[in-house]
């Protein structure tokens, strides 16, 4: 490695935020994605969202682990295609839907993006405050909250090699607690009813799917990227994305499982309190790597999130790519956002929380299929990276109303077909509760935009300068 191209030091504050990484300051491995992936998801959240197939979805052990498996395999390929991008163009990931949408065009799916942050954000941190109050009882949740949002502002602060280097040792602590937990739980001697309760229904099994697997994995896509853009644009791709895929897969899995157990274990009112419980003498150590698993993985909430909401400011301001003071001024702005609904929405989380993550669901998966379709299918991975920070939109243009048309049909086709606590579908009716929306958009959205860019592609020109020969 050059002196030019090694790492900056873990504690020296990142300088970049929107503008594109040059060659001679990129930096990183393609196995640095498994660290970062792994452990950022072991965390109370994840260990919450597994437990919803018992306790949501109403399914006996087995099936709750098998859908679990089977939605992460599936959704981590899109996730691990999305990290796969960013050594290629070295910009987040969201400034990239230029390309598809139009400078000003992909505001409104940028904004959805920092929607998502926030909403994850404040969900972390309520399960956060939990953890820190079951692990020091002098403490309130509320302060917990507090605590865990603090911490995490912190790490953003000095950004992307500091979220690396903490997810680097935090990997052998995080998974070897979730080991230790399931351990010590069923070695504790499962309950009589462990095996028998709960059953199985395709509506279960497929909201377990699209829930803890689905929209788990494609939840990272509007960000993951923003994690491999230092790296040089030599990089495999097939490393990056299989160290990606993996890394998230087992990472969010174990948890999962995790949650599961508990969810049928546990007889306490919540899943952090069950965990405790259970884990009898070694509960205090869970907690508290659920506290700092809160920190680290809300770091990288709030990190993509102040890249969303920097890009937003910069569609209508086109001169400013600002630096390191506006990523701590903007990141403390989606603190205190966040802040206030997680202290609000405490007493109402689990049912807020599905919810939530169902809208996700809906709005995302058209997002994804467009952006896949648009790097793999239709310009392999060539792109003007000059035009995402032009005021005309360079080839892409302002705005590309035939994409936002796709990305609307592609939430449209879905309604009929989802099933949540504020609405269900007729066709969901129909199925007995079965939620399949998500198939449905993106059966209907990956030809639909494959076939209206290809006919589209001739009018920005057929040669865009390759990603890889751009500077900042």
């Amino acid at each position: 490695m050059t002196e030019s191209t090694k790492p900056a030091a873990a504690t020296t504050i990142e300088q970049y935020t929107i503008a594109a990484i040059p060659e001679n300051e990129r930096h990183g491995r393609p196995r640095d994605l498994f660290t970062i992936w792994f452990s950022s998801n072991i965390m109370p959240l994840t260990f919450v969202t597994g437990a919803l197939a018992p306790v949501a979805f109403k399914l006996p052990f087995g099936a709750s682990v098998l859908a679990i498996i089977v939605g992460n395999l599936a959704g981590a390929l899109f996730m691990a295609l999305h990290s796969a991008q960013g050594p290629r163009l070295g910009v987040p990931q969201m400034i990239q839907s230029r390309a598809q949408y139009g400078v000003i065009g992909a505001v409104l799916v940028i904004v959805i993006a920092v929607f998502m942050y926030v909403g994850f954000f404040a969900s972390n941190l309520i399960l956060g405050g939990d953890s820190v109050h079951l692990l020091i009882h002098g403490i309130s949740t509320d302060w917990g909250i507090v605590i865990c949002a603090v911490g995490s502002l912190l790490i953003t602060i000095f950004g992307y090699d500091m979220i690396h280097s903490v997810n680097k040792w935090a990997t052998f602590l995080f998974g070897g607690a979730m080991l230790l937990a399931l351990a010590i739980i069923v070695g504790r001697g499962l309950p009589a009813h462990f095996f028998t309760v709960g059953s199985f229904s395709w509506s279960g099994f497929l909201g377990t799917v699209a829930t803890t697997g689905i929209l788990w994995q494609i939840a990272y896509a509007p960000y993951v990227s923003d994690y491999s853009r230092y790296m040089p644009a030599r990089e495999s791709v097939r490393s990056t994305f299989w160290f990606s895929y993996w890394g998230v897969v087992l990472g969010t899995v174990l948890p999962m499982i995790v949650g599961v157990v508990v969810g049928i274990a546990s007889t306490a009112s919540d899943q952090i309190a069950g965990i405790d419980q259970l884990a009898a003498g070694a509960g205090w150590f869970i907690m508290l790597v659920f506290a700092l698993g809160i920190i680290d993985t809300n770091s990288i909430n709030l990190y993509g999130g102040m890249l969303c909401s920097i890009t937003v400011g910069q569609t209508f301001r086109h001169s400013w790519l600002p630096r390191a003071t506006t990523r701590a001024v903007v990141s403390i702005a989606i603190v205190i956002v966040s802040l206030i609904g997680a202290l609000a929405y405490q007493t109402t989380f689990l049912t807020s929380y599905v919810n939530f993550i169902l809208f996700l669901l809906y709005v995302l998966i058209p997002w994804t299929a467009i952006n896949l379709v648009d790097y793999y299918l239709i310009r392999h991975g060539n792109y003007d990276v000059a035009s995402f920070f032009s005021p005309s939109g360079g080839v892409y243009g302002r705005v590309n109303w035939s994409t936002l048309a796709i990305y609307l049909i592609g939430i449209g086709v879905q309604i009929p077909f989802v099933n949540t606590t504020l609405y269900e579908g007729p066709v969901a009716e129909s199925l007995n509760g079965t939620d399949i929306s998500w198939l449905v958009g993106l059966a209907v959205t990956i030809p639909l935009y494959y076939f209206v860019a290809r006919a589209r592609l001739g009018h920005e020109g057929k040669t865009v300068v390759p990603a890889r020969t751009l500077g900042a």
